[in-house]
């Protein structure tokens, strides 16, 4: 008797919910995991590392690192082909869709790995553009991309080093932004931006649900603005000798989730 090659099975009593991410993790028939996202239609299901559709593009572990073989083969004259740009941008979303899903999960390291390859990627195809409007159609969704991977990191280093180690995610990630601006000339542009704010929001919603102060590093950058050398003198000794922050206490509402739509 043939096996039935319908999904039925698959989505029953998992139902599609317009607007919302909705993921699970299962196990496949030869015991590994797999990640299953549902959409209207059915669902996607991806490999838990490396490319998510599970493919090994000319032997490499993913596409990127495929180019980056090629561009050094090639050298400096190594430019993106019409089919390589749409290879790439396969990528690209097959790796945002996993992202989401992770996020979706709480499974914050795993959607922060995903966005650092995502944004590895968008440097090298900056690089070897084959022109500008391309390059700029992939530079539009950088700073999503970058708050997805602020956020994740922030909320992984809450789980296991504490709400001051959060912050310092989330001020590391706002320097990262605050260069991007730059480089775009739209500095004036950086403290009304929305994903800016929602990190701000977010690293404030960490201070105030566990009671942190400013951290050092905020209370040096408060000196040196005040030109009080003596007190950035002291801080800087401080943090040199500051302990390693210990794991957080679990805590299954970590703030500042946002919709990972």
């Amino acid at each position: 008797m043939a096996a039935p090659r319908d999904i039925d099975p698959l989505l029953r009593g998992w139902d599609h919910r317009p607007g919302e991410v909705t993921a699970r993790i299962v196990k496949a028939r030869d015991g590994r995991e797999v990640l299953q996202m549902r959409i209207d239609m059915g669902l996607l299901q991806m490999e838990t590392d490396l490319r998510p559709d599970g493919d090994r593009p000319h032997g490499a572990e993913t596409y990127f690192d495929y180019l980056v073989g090629e561009a050094v083969r090639q050298g400096d004259a190594f430019r993106l082909s019409k089919e390589q740009c749409a290879e790439a941008d396969r990528e690209f979303i097959q790796f945002y869709h996993r992202r989401i899903c992770w996020l979706s999960l709480h499974e914050y390291r795993r959607a922060a790995r995903d966005a650092d390859h995502s944004l590895a990627f968008m440097d090298f195809v900056r690089e070897h553009s084959p022109d500008e409007e391309w390059t700029l159609s992939h530079e539009q969704y950088r700073p999503f991309i970058l708050f997805h991977r602020v956020q994740a990191a922030a909320l992984a280093t809450l789980e296991e080093n504490g709400a001051a180690s959060a912050i310092r995610e989330i001020n590391s990630g706002l320097d990262r932004f605050r260069d991007l601006f730059a480089r775009y000339d739209a500095a004036d542009q950086f403290s009304e931006d929305d994903l800016v704010r929602r990190l701000e929001q977010m690293r404030e919603s960490v201070r105030t649900r566990y009671e942190v102060g400013r951290t050092l590093e905020e209370q040096l950058a408060d000196a040196v603005k005040a030109e009080d050398y003596e007190r950035a003198a002291s801080l800087r000794d401080r943090l040199r000798t500051a302990p390693l922050p210990a794991p957080a206490p679990a805590d299954d509402g970590a703030p500042g989730t946002a919709s990972a739509g």
